[in-house]
């Protein structure tokens, strides 16, 4: 159930958020209550108020919404938990922030393993390091990308380098190197845990358009898939069956979940 900080709420409560648009979010996976990165999520949010608010946000009631608002949800459910201020409007952005927090969960969406066929696009989100809720520019382009026939964007900044999708990172295997472009992006939750899972080296590199070709493979990753092949940027295309997409999938799925109810603490005697 759709809980506004850790109540329910009605379309009226929610105004402010359709209208302005003014706020930043995470989503999980939470499966039998543990969530890949949990940490992680809560470091992003906490790290994003204080970027879009000036505000300190608590981690430990955000922990408790979102175990509220899936009470009553099945064994995996993803969530989005949003971060905004109501209060906050068109006319006075710029007032004290007492954030709010909105608890969204939805059904997990049938596995999404159909390769990617991705169109570039000269594109780049504002403030990219936040995962915030002006999700218009990025959303414009994917269904730019949809319209002439491919499955999503692919963003390429001003120097020609690819950074991100609209909602998902990049990644390439080359020469069994793990590389993420070195752009600005958001920095993404399993984008991290894939790298520390990864059994092999793993780099940052700037890529272009001109060195697709000599990648290996690609692949987009985020909490809600996972990984998934990408099968064509423009003209360039991959095996999507390539041995690294399993591999890498099979060490995504490795990585325990932590727990949304943490262990008591055991005092010494």
């Amino acid at each position: 159930m759709q809980q506004l900080d850790g109540a329910a709420v009605g379309i009226d409560r929610l105004q402010a958020l359709a209208l302005v648009n003014h706020g930043h979010f995470t989503t999980m996976r939470v499966d039998g209550g543990r969530v890949r990165g949990l940490s992680r999520h809560l470091e992003r949010l906490v790290r994003d108020c204080r970027t879009v608010f000036d505000a300190e946000l608590d981690v430990d009631a955000v922990r408790g919404f979102v175990r509220a608002a899936i009470a009553d949800e099945d064994e995996s459910v993803v969530v989005r938990v949003t971060v905004f201020d109501p209060a906050l409007g068109l006319q006075r952005p710029g007032g004290d922030a007492a954030p709010r927090v909105l608890v969204s969960p939805r059904g997990v969406a049938p596995s999404a393993d159909a390769p990617l066929r991705l169109r570039t696009t000269r594109y780049q989100r504002d403030l990219p390091a936040v995962k915030h809720t002006g999700l218009f520019g990025a959303l414009h382009e994917r269904r730019r990308a949809q319209r002439a026939g491919f499955d999503d964007a692919v963003f390429v900044d001003a120097t020609g380098r690819l950074s991100e999708g609209p909602t998902w990172n990049l990644g390439f295997v080359d020469g069994g190197r793990l590389v993420w472009p070195e752009a600005d992006a958001l920095p993404g939750v399993t984008m991290s845990l894939l790298s520390e899972a990864h059994d092999g080296l793993v780099t940052r590199r700037p890529v272009s358009a001109s060195d697709l070709p000599g990648m290996e493979a690609a692949f987009a990753t985020n909490a809600g898939g996972g990984v998934r092949a990408v099968a064509a940027i423009d003209d360039v295309t991959w095996d999507p069956a390539h041995p690294a997409i399993g591999l890498l999938r099979d060490a995504y799925a490795s990585i325990a979940g932590e727990p949304l109810i943490e262990a008591p603490r055991i005092l010494p005697a």
